[in-house]
Parts: C-alpha cells; sequence; structure tokens
C-alpha cells in the first residue's frame, strides 16, 4: 500500500510540474502580433486564435506533430531555453512512466533542434527517462509487474541466467532487435537483478540507431520543400549513414557472439589435454 502511494504522488507532482510549465508559458510579442493580425480578418476571434495558438500537448499523429514543431520552432526564436527545458521535461515524463509516443518526440527532437544536437538530446533523455522507469520500478513497482506479467518476468528471468556471462551484450541484443517491448524491459530489469549501469549503458547504445532515423526523419520533414529533394545527394547520404549506424552495432554483436562461442568451445578441449 505504501509503495503505490508513493508512485501515485509521484505522478501527481511530476504531472502537475509539466502542466504549469507548458501553461504558463513566457511571452511572445512576435508571435501574439501574429496572430492578432490572423483574428482582424474574422471578426470576434482573436481570442480563440491566440488560444489555440499556444496550446502545447503531446503530439498523437502526423499532422499534430507538424502544428507543434511549426509552433515551438516560432516559439524557439525568443526562448529557446524555455524550449529545451519544456522539451526534455515531456520527453522524460513519457520515459519514466512508461507513457507510449516517445518516437513521435524524436521526431520532433529533429524538426526543433537539427541533426546532431537532436540525436545527442533523445539518447541522453532515453537513457535517463529509461533509467527513472528502473528505478521506480526498483522501489515501488515489483511486487505488482511480477503479478501482472508473471510469464513475461519468469521468460526474462531465464534468460537473462542462461546469459550472465555476456549480459551487457544480450541487452544490447534486446534493444537493437527488442522481443519484448522497451517499457517492460524498462519496469522489468531490476526485478530480474540487471544491474543499473549495465541497463543505461545498453539504452544508451542499442537505442541510438532508433533514435537516430526518428531524429533524421524529423530533419527531413523539416527540410524537405518539394518532391525534388526527396531523391538528392545530401538525401540520399544521410539515408546512408543512417543505415551504417543502424548495422554497426548488430555486427558488433555477432562478432563478439561468435568469439564467446569460440572461447566457450575451446575451453573444454583446453582441459580434456
Amino acid at each position: 500500500m505504501r509503495s503505490i502511494v508513493g508512485l501515485a504522488f509521484i505522478i501527481l507532482i511530476s504531472t502537475l510540474y509539466l502542466y504549469c510549465l507548458s501553461s504558463y508559458l513566457p511571452p511572445v510579442p512576435s508571435l501574439i502580433q501574429q496572430n492578432r493580425v490572423e483574428a482582424e480578418e474574422e471578426p470576434g476571434g482573436e481570442r480563440e486564435v491566440i488560444r489555440s495558438e499556444l496550446q502545447l500537448k503531446f503530439p498523437s499523429d502526423l499532422q499534430e506533430l507538424k502544428q507543434m514543431a511549426g509552433l515551438l520552432k516560432f516559439y524557439k526564436r525568443e526562448h529557446s531555453g524555455f524550449v529545451l527545458l519544456l522539451f526534455s521535461s515531456a520527453y522524460l515524463y513519457k520515459q519514466a512512466f512508461a507513457i507510449p509516443g516517445s518516437s513521435l518526440l524524436n521526431v520532433l527532437a529533429g524538426a526543433l533542434f537539427g541533426p546532431w544536437l537532436g540525436l545527442v538530446l533523445c539518447c541522453v533523455l532515453t537513457t535517463v527517462g529509461a533509467s527513472m522507469c528502473f528505478l521506480l520500478s526498483h522501489f515501488f513497482g515489483k511486487q505488482y509487474i511480477i503479478r501482472i506479467f508473471p510469464d513475461r518476468v519468469a521468460q526474462l528471468q531465464r534468460k537473462v541466467m542462461e546469459n550472465r556471462s555476456s549480459l551487457f551484450f544480450f541487452l544490447l541484443f534486446l534493444r537493437l532487435f527488442p522481443m519484448s517491448p522497451n517499457w517492460f524491459l524498462n519496469m522489468s530489469s531490476p526485478i530480474v537483478n540487471i544491474p543499473l549501469t549495465y541497463f543505461s549503458l545498453s539504452v544508451l547504445i542499442g537505442l541510438m540507431p532508433y533514435n537516430l532515423v526518428c531524429v533524421q526523419t524529423g530533419v527531413v520533414l523539416s527540410d524537405l520543400s518539394s518532391l525534388d529533394n526527396v531523391l538528392s545527394w545530401s538525401m540520399v547520404l544521410k539515408l546512408l549513414l543512417i543505415a551504417c549506424a543502424a548495422l554497426l552495432p548488430s555486427a558488433l554483436i555477432r562478432h563478439y557472439g561468435n568469439a564467446h562461442k569460440h572461447t566457450a568451445y575451446t575451453q573444454p578441449e583446453q582441459k580434456d589435454r
């Protein structure tokens, strides 16, 4: 009972913080002036236009994502620090409480912050947010997760025990080729005694290709001015770099896996001799 109360208190405080952050926005005179000019074309609609333009919420589809990106880009010209704080807070909120939809925020990061800053930001926020989910599960949710997902937790426990000698690379493999959802891995990892260090590093490295693809998608969408740009040389080069970055970790895992099998195979032979 105490764990439920503690988790509910943390969720309540975090929700209030995010609500206040998104509701009490610093003024943007140029944006308000633009809204007034647009509202003059439709008498009586000024208040509604300003309110609709300044409404912030989690995007649920591509159309809402484009509208949010346009608003935050405009807002970022005069309050870049606030946009960074708002985006980081919203991202951590989703990750910490295992709320779906982080992929759209990755795309939004590419549109707002560009390819490199967007990628670094998403990788750091993904790692920190997943680690927060790990800790929340460790302190408040172990018994409830076991009760809700007994078969999944038992299966993950067996896999972890079988791959204990190469645990980090096994976790990296799960992130690159997810057989279980990331939210479930985040919540169940402390239950199966995965160290937080291994967990965080596997999230940082293993989700980097996925974050890269999402961020580059946001960059492409924001830079795309006509259909002629789709097959430009710069766009093709970006896609090739994304493909290489996505394949590199899997190649490293395959190389390590083969080396590990070779070592395990030769050790019994040396003992026989």
